[in-house]
């Protein structure tokens, strides 16, 4: 009985944050999806290539149920090439790429129970031996560290934030100016403290 609500909750929050994550790229310019928007040059578009290659793995070949897609070599992302599109990468085909990718992470999550036995070879010793409950978790906590991530960057973009649309609301830029300049006064009043 736990185990099935327990990974009922758990899918259904993946649902829910990949959505958000999904979300983020609404309404963006195609320059604006793609475009490095911090020092290490984190992006909206590549964050979801990056969930949507981390998923595809964990939920694929963990499970020994390789995605039906071609994945690029887990080795091969050390260098970061999940975390940006390329010019001849559309918005389309990543999304799709992820959208498909969620069918197949259901079905391995439909179909196998919680202790179902996994392996996964990036993960050091003794570590690589896992199971479902495991990697659902630690699927879950990505997601939403990088819907996190997105959430920030849209932000910084054009003020809107949330989970979902349904929740937003209308931007008071007066009121957040205001919130932001109580937090400054804060910080620097904190300031003096400081052991020099």
């Amino acid at each position: 009985m736990i185990d099935e609500f327990a990974k009922d909750n758990l899918h259904g929050r993946l649902r829910r944050d990949r959505e958000a994550l999904l979300w983020k790229l609404d309404g963006v310019s195609e320059y604006d999806a793609r475009r490095p928007l911090t020092a290490t040059g984190t992006n909206l578009l590549g964050l979801v290539k990056h969930v949507a290659n981390v998923e595809a793995r964990y939920f694929g070949e963990v499970f020994d149920r390789p995605s039906p897609e071609p994945l690029p070599r887990w080795q091969d992302h050390s260098a970061g090439s999940d975390l940006w599109a390329s010019e001849d990468e559309t918005r389309d085909q990543i999304v799709g790429f992820y959208r498909r990718t969620w069918e197949h992470s259901d079905a391995t999550i439909d179909e196998l129970p919680l202790d179902a036995p996994g392996h996964v070879p990036w993960w050091p010793e003794p570590y690589a031996d896992t199971n479902l409950f495991a990697v659902m978790v630690h699927v879950l906590g990505e997601t939403v560290r990088h819907a996190g991530h997105a959430d920030i960057l849209r932000e910084n973009l054009d003020g809107r934030t949330g989970l979902r649309p349904e929740h937003e609301q209308r931007i008071d830029e007066e009121a957040r100016a205001a919130h932001r300049a109580k937090i400054e006064r804060a910080a620097r009043s904190a300031a003096p403290f400081k052991a020099h």
